[in-house]
């Protein structure tokens, strides 16, 4: 697998929500993708959170990001939204350092490995 996927969840990861402030600590951070409070974050809310960056880039609105949706520089391919997501998931776990299957506010602020 190459560093493309995870290079562009890290510029998802990195682009603010529109309408929010940006987080000012790692336990701001973990809220906004814990929508069921229990203070970790697990896979799926991992994967819903950052997949609305995706959401956002593809403009046309047809689960792939592509020329479409945004300038491509020269050999860089499309990404669909199940492709995006399985990278997100492979991230997760790579995460989950200590791998009790959730993110602590430590493991979500941690940079990709």
């Amino acid at each position: 697998m190459n560093g493309r996927p995870y290079a562009l969840a890290l510029l998802l990861v990195a682009t603010p929500a529109p309408a929010q402030d940006p987080p000012r600590t790692p336990a701001d951070y973990l809220a906004r993708f814990d929508t069921n409070g229990d203070g970790r974050v697990d896979e799926a809310e991992y994967v819903r959170y950052m997949s609305l960056g995706f959401q956002r880039m593809d403009v046309n609105g047809d689960g792939v990001i592509d020329a479409n949706d945004r300038p491509m520089r020269p050999g860089q391919r499309p990404i669909t939204l199940e492709r995006f997501q399985h990278d997100l998931i492979v991230q997760f776990h790579r995460l989950d350092t200590n791998h009790d299957g959730y993110l602590s506010a430590k493991e979500l602020t941690q940079p990709p490995r």
